[in-house]
């Protein structure tokens, strides 16, 4: 007779959701169209980390997690493409820093609104109150993971 397993703990329940969570969100990046045929996936989160002020590549790779040199080769592909332009740091003349261009603005505009109506469908049966907590509890994980040692600066020394 075999035995009853059980019940998964709160923890492993929350392992095995994370983890359901992250392959559905990948098969959804697969599937999605590109608004721009050109513009790679990975170029998306460089271009709205532009959206507020203009900032050096080694800010964008940190803010992103990625090392500068793939940073670097996404960029010149979006300063290319007439996304990104580069300007002069205002602190430092000698260093240059990135910026949207009123095209690369209008994408992300293009970009937020297709993302928002598909999660609004996603989410339609759930109250403002879910979302909210929903929100809240994600900002906080997003938060805790960026505080969590394996994204502590490294020793260079």
């Amino acid at each position: 007779m075999p035995q009853a397993t059980e019940p998964l703990k709160p923890r492993e329940e929350f392992g095995d959701s994370l983890v359901r969570s992250f392959k559905l969100m990948g098969a959804v990046k697969q599937r999605s169209p590109r608004l721009h045929p050109k513009v790679d996936p990975i170029g998306y989160p460089l271009l709205f980390n532009l959206r507020d002020e203009p900032r050096r590549v080694s800010e964008i790779a940190e803010r992103v997690h990625l090392d500068i040199s793939t940073v670097s080769r996404q960029v010149t592909t979006l300063v290319g493409q007439g996304l990104v332009a580069k300007v002069a740091d205002p602190s430092d003349g000698r260093a240059q820093m990135l910026t949207l261009t009123d095209e690369g603005r209008q994408m992300l505009i293009e970009v937020r609104a297709r993302r928002n109506a598909w999660l609004a469908e996603v989410v339609d049966g759930w109250s403002d109150a879910d979302l909210a907590t929903f929100d809240s509890l994600l900002t906080r994980f997003a938060d805790d993971v960026e505080a969590h040692p394996l994204f502590a600066p490294k020793d260079l020394a």
